[in-house]
C-alpha cells in the first residue's frame, strides 16, 4: 500500500517516454518539415479527439487483431454503461469524424493528423505504450496514382529530413473476395501444420490467419516460408491495380522491394499496403507503414469510398535521425541577456521587449536570478547563445548596452540601445530573414 504522505518521487509509468528539451529540437524540425510538405501537397490539417468509443475500434482494427486482443487501453465511462479507449491509431477517429461531418459527400479529401497514440506493448527501443504518431489519409480516389502520391510523399519527407537508406517494402492483399480465398488456403495449410504453431499463431488461425505470416517467431519462419503466396489468388483487377503502381513509383525514380509476407496488422487494408523500414533500430525495422482501406468507410456507417493512408511513429524517425548524425531544429537562444545591477535588471526586462517586438524572429534569453558577472557569462555560455548582450547600472544610466560575441574572438563593443535592434543585425545575420508573424 503506498503511503500517501510520503515524499518520494512519483517513478514514470512504465512505457511512457519523456521528451527533454535537448531531444525537442528532433521533434520539432520532423512535425514542421511534415507540415509544410503537407501543404504543399493540398494536405489539410485536422485533429481528432484521443478517446473515442471502443466499438470504433473493434469495427475498424479486427475483433482478433492483438491491438484490440491484447493491448488497447480500455475503461468505462462514468455512467458505466459506455466502454472508452485511448486511440491505438488515428484512421479510424479520422474517418469517424468525417462522416459525422459530412465531409465524404461527393468529395475527395486528402487529411493528416498527428497527437499521441496508446498500446499496452512490451516495451522496447523505438516502441512505448504511449507514442507519437503523423497520419495521412485521402479518401476519394480509385486509382493507383493516390497511392503513388501517398509513398512518394513519404519519399519525400525522408529526402527533406536528410534521412538516407529507408527501404519501401510493398505488397498487394487484393480484394476482400480474394483475401477470403486466400484466408481458406492459409486455414487449409496451417492447419495441417496445427501442432507446430506457436500459440499466438495456433489463436490467429480461426480469427486471422493473414497474421500468422507476419510471425517474428524463428521457429515458425520455416512453417511460413512454405505457406501459400498472396499473389497466386490475386484477383486481375487488384493484379492490374498493383502492377500500374509499380510502374508509376519506377518512373519516379523510386526503388521498392515486393515482399509476399506483408500483410500489415490491421484488418481493414485492402489492395496495396506498404511499409518503409530500416536496419538501423534492431527488431523494430518499421518507421512509416500505410496502405488502402476501401471498405473501412463503408464498414464504420459511411458511403461506400475508397481510402489510404499511413502512419509513421515520431519516435522512430527521430531515433534514425540521430543514428545518421542529423540535425534538429535550433530551439535555444541566439542573444542571452548579463545583467547585474537592480536598475539595470529593469531596464534590461525593457530593452528585451523592444528588442522582441523589432525582430520578432529573435530567441532571446535574460538572466533572472541575480548572479554575478562570472556566474551568468557560464549560463550564456551554457545555452548556446551566439551573443551576449552586457547591461549593468552604468550601462543602463548611459542608456547604452554592450555586445560580446560568445562563439569567436574579439572585442566587447558598446552601442546606445535606441540602436542595438539594427546593430543585431551585423551581429546575427539570420534576424534579416527570420519569419514575421502572419
Amino acid at each position: 500500500m503506498t503511503n500517501a504522505t510520503t515524499n518520494d518521487p512519483v517513478a514514470p509509468l512504465e512505457g511512457m517516454k519523456d521528451v527533454l528539451p535537448e531531444d525537442v529540437g528532433y521533434w520539432q524540425r520532423l512535425e514542421r518539415t511534415a507540415a509544410e510538405l503537407f501543404a504543399g501537397y493540398g494536405y489539410r490539417e485536422m485533429r481528432v479527439p484521443v478517446v473515442e468509443q471502443t466499438a470504433l475500434f473493434r469495427r475498424s482494427i479486427g475483433e482478433f487483431t492483438d491491438i484490440v486482443e491484447k493491448e488497447m487501453f480500455t475503461f468505462a465511462d462514468r455512467d458505466g454503461h459506455t466502454q472508452l479507449t485511448l486511440r491505438p491509431e488515428a484512421t479510424a477517429g479520422v474517418i469517424r469524424a468525417m462522416i459525422h461531418h459530412g465531409l465524404l459527400h461527393n468529395q475527395k479529401q486528402r487529411v493528416w493528423t498527428s497527437g499521441p497514440m496508446f498500446r499496452g506493448e512490451r516495451p522496447q527501443k523505438g516502441r512505448y505504450r504511449q507514442f507519437q504518431q503523423i497520419d495521412v489519409e485521402a479518401f476519394g480516389h480509385e486509382g493507383p496514382d493516390v497511392d503513388a502520391e501517398v509513398i512518394l510523399l513519404g519519399a519525400r519527407l525522408w529526402q527533406r529530413l536528410g534521412i538516407a537508406g529507408l527501404k519501401l517494402e510493398i505488397n498487394s492483399l487484393g480484394t476482400p473476395e480474394s483475401r477470403r480465398s486466400y484466408r481458406e488456403r492459409l486455414v487449409e495449410y496451417f492447419g495441417a501444420h496445427r501442432d507446430e504453431l506457436d500459440a499466438d499463431s495456433q489463436r490467429r488461425l480461426g480469427g486471422n490467419p493473414l497474421r500468422i505470416l507476419d510471425s517474428k517467431n524463428p521457429a515458425m519462419q520455416k512453417i511460413i516460408a512454405g505457406a501459400p503466396r498472396l499473389a497466386d489468388s490475386l484477383d486481375p483487377e487488384s493484379r492490374a491495380h498493383f502492377e500500374q503502381l509499380l510502374s508509376l513509383l519506377t518512373g519516379a525514380g523510386l526503388k521498392w522491394e515486393i515482399n509476399p509476407r506483408l500483410v500489415r496488422g490491421l484488418d481493414y487494408y485492402t489492395r496495396t499496403v506498404f511499409e518503409w523500414t530500416t536496419d538501423l533500430l534492431g527488431s523494430q525495422s518499421s518507421v512509416c507503414s500505410g496502405g488502402r482501406y476501401d471498405g473501412l468507410v463503408e464498414h464504420l456507417g459511411g458511403a461506400p469510398t475508397p481510402g489510404i493512408g499511413w502512419a509513421l511513429g515520431e519516435e522512430r524517425v527521430v531515433l534514425v535521425m540521430k543514428e545518421l548524425g542529423l540535425p534538429g531544429d535550433v530551439i535555444g537562444p541566439q542573444v542571452y541577456c548579463v545583467v547585474v545591477g537592480e536598475a539595470a535588471g529593469q531596464a534590461a526586462m525593457f530593452l528585451c521587449e523592444r528588442l522582441r517586438d523589432a525582430h520578432p524572429g529573435l530567441r532571446i534569453e535574460l538572466n533572472l536570478g541575480g548572479g554575478n558577472f562570472k556566474t551568468q557569462f557560464r549560463r550564456a555560455d551554457r545555452s548556446g547563445a551566439a551573443v551576449a548582450l552586457v547591461l549593468g547600472d552604468d550601462e543602463a544610466s548611459r542608456g547604452t548596452v554592450a555586445i560580446r560575441s560568445l562563439r569567436t574572438e574579439g572585442p566587447q563593443v558598446e552601442c546606445a540601445q535606441a540602436e542595438l535592434a539594427q546593430r543585431l543585425l551585423e551581429w546575427l545575420p539570420a534576424l534579416a530573414t527570420s519569419a514575421r508573424p502572419g
